[in-house]
């Protein structure tokens, strides 16, 4: 059983909105930390969203901040990521990620610390 699988995305306009979602499996929302990450050709994949599941926060990066949205349904075992108002800059492969570890926040950005991901989904977002 692949413990994450995202969905969703494909080719939007700017301004456009787009949810992404990924399939959590054999992992408890109550622990550890989930987030998500985006990626684009020859650049390092970098922090977008995340969450302490025990602590009840999410951080966003600054880039996101006040368009995007995570959240979770728990009857689902599924994670979301609302993206609105969205830019070219956003375009980008989105992927999921998840430690049972509770991060902290010194670490929680660092894709090195988290032990399973998805296998990604593409996000275009044309100008």
């Amino acid at each position: 059983q692949v413990p994450l699988v995202e969905s969703g995305g494909g080719l939007v306009q700017t301004g456009d909105s787009v949810t992404v979602s990924c399939i959590v499996s054999g992992r408890s929302f109550r622990t550890g930390t989930m987030g998500w990450f985006r990626q684009t050709p020859g650049k390092e994949r970098e922090f977008v969203a995340v969450r302490r599941w025990s602590f009840g926060t999410t951080l966003y990066a600054d880039s996101v901040k006040g368009r995007f949205t995570m959240s979770k349904d728990n009857e689902k075992n599924t994670m979301y990521l609302q993206m609105n108002s969205l830019k070219p800059e956003d375009t980008a492969t989105y992927f999921c990620a998840a430690t049972n570890r509770n991060l902290i926040t010194s670490t929680i950005r660092l894709p090195s610390n988290y032990d399973d991901w998805g296998q990604g989904t593409q996000v275009t977002v044309s100008s």
